[in-house]
């Protein structure tokens, strides 16, 4: 009789009236509780909207009445965890001088895996990850130091930074003039020196001559720079090895002397804090091999 519900023979169950191909659709319910359920879960989601971070709106978002944030439960544990395991070893790292630091071997690995890490986030980005260098920033994975290598020494470096006398008057400062007083023959006489000496000749002539006049002062006699006997405050790096700031070709000598670069470092004392740029100078020292 049309409009009575149809049954299926086999299950007993009410059909839906939807067929296909012969097969039929049995009208199942769903479990009361698994209804009552989902119900829930709509309300629980209703109540989240409300009161948590939901809904993207262009660049930011609903906050929620809570104001809660997961940022501020990491910022939370993190400094959890810096008081639980570093507050101590920060503390007596800002305390001790640095020579302190690093007869502590405990304390010394401390501050060479912080250091590696501060290193990366400030000092790569010029300096290459570990120290690499390239054009126009020194290598820092040798022990050629320019300003010296000793512990103390990098510390005052980072510290005060080089030529960065706008914000530190204790900045490391040299200045490498323009020879343009020099004759174009003479000019081109020192590079061919300078050339020479940077794979171990010292070459006799109007070079040799030029340079003890112009250039020992600061690259000392044979061109070695500021060696331990040497005047390091003077900063002038050593010429006779392949190690080169701004290339070691004939023309980029050559440049240099007629326009010479004198790049700057930025001091780093009001940047980092005190433990940090000990930890930095720490990591710097063995990255190098220091003195």
């Amino acid at each position: 009789m049309a409009g009575l519900p149809e049954y299926d023979p086999e299950t007993g169950r009410m059909t839906t009236g939807h067929e296909w191909d012969g097969i039929k659709e049995l009208n199942t319910p769903l479990p009361v509780w698994w209804v009552w359920v989902f119900y829930a879960c709509i309300v629980w989601a209703i109540g989240y909207v409300i009161l948590f971070p939901a809904i993207p709106l262009g660049e930011t978002n609903t906050p929620g009445l809570l104001g809660w944030h997961s940022r501020s439960v990491l910022d939370t544990q993190v400094e959890a965890a810096n008081q639980r395991y570093h507050q101590e070893k920060v503390a007596r790292l800002a305390a001790l001088d640095i020579t302190a630091v690093l007869a502590d071997p405990d304390l010394r690995e401390y501050a060479r895996r912080a250091g590696a890490v501060i290193f990366k986030e400030n000092c790569a980005p010029c300096h290459q990850a570990g120290g690499a260098g390239t054009y126009g920033f020194p290598t820092l994975a040798d022990d050629e130091w320019l300003w010296g290598g000793t512990p103390e020494a990098i510390q005052t470096t980072i510290l005060h930074g080089i030529r960065d006398s706008e914000n530190y008057p204790d900045t490391r400062f040299n200045a490498m003039p323009a020879f343009t007083y020099l004759s174009p023959e003479d000019q081109e006489a020192v590079a061919d020196y300078v050339l020479a000496s940077s794979s171990g000749t010292l070459p006799e002539g109007r070079g040799k001559e030029v340079f003890s006049e112009n250039c020992a002062l600061c690259h000392a006699s044979a061109g070695e720079g500021p060696v331990p006997d040497g005047n390091q405050m003077l900063g002038g790096p050593a010429l006779n090895n392949a190690i080169w700031l701004y290339r070691g070709d004939r023309e980029a000598i050559l440049s240099q002397i007629r326009q010479p670069q004198n790049s700057v470092m930025p001091g780093w004392a009001t940047r980092l804090k005190e433990s940090d740029i000990k930890a930095v100078a720490v990591y710097v020292h063995d990255l190098g091999g220091g003195r």
